[in-house]
């Protein structure tokens, strides 16, 4: 049994599999998922798992060099928004690595989340709450 922070056997494959600049879309309970991209649905109720525990995890595994965000984040949901900040900047710090953070509307967002290597839906219900991550390289 692995004893990493990351248990969920397709999320740590997933990871695993990523390349440099391939994509994870980190999704609240409502975002939609386009059908040729994989869905990993963690989503059992409202707020289980919650976004920010699920982004925890994949950072415990995940070499991160870029995150995107939705515009509407930071007005709709600013507290969370402040929370994903701080948790991307602890995650540079801890991997002695810049990760920049852009924002796009929610129309591109989820245009874009069609990109995504997987869609990993948690039961966030906090609006806008939805990540793209962008792989790095440890090197």
């Amino acid at each position: 049994m692995k004893k990493t922070t990351l248990l969920n056997s397709q999320l740590s494959a997933l990871v695993a599999s990523l390349g440099h600049t391939d994509e994870i879309t980190l999704a609240d309970a409502g975002l939609p998922v386009p059908a040729h991209v994989q869905r990993i649905d963690l989503a059992v109720s409202p707020g289980l798992p919650d976004l920010e525990s699920t982004l925890a995890a994949l950072l415990s595994e995940l070499q991160l060099e870029a995150v995107v965000l939705a515009e509407e984040i930071k007005t709709a949901s600013p507290a969370l928004h402040q929370r994903l900040l701080a948790q991307i900047a602890s995650a540079a710090q801890a991997q002695a690595r810049d990760i920049s953070v852009s924002y796009l509307s929610h129309t591109e967002f989820k245009q874009r989340n069609g990109h995504s290597r997987a869609v990993v839906r948690t039961g966030e219900c906090t609006p806008y709450a939805n990540l793209i991550l962008c792989a790095g390289v440890p090197f």
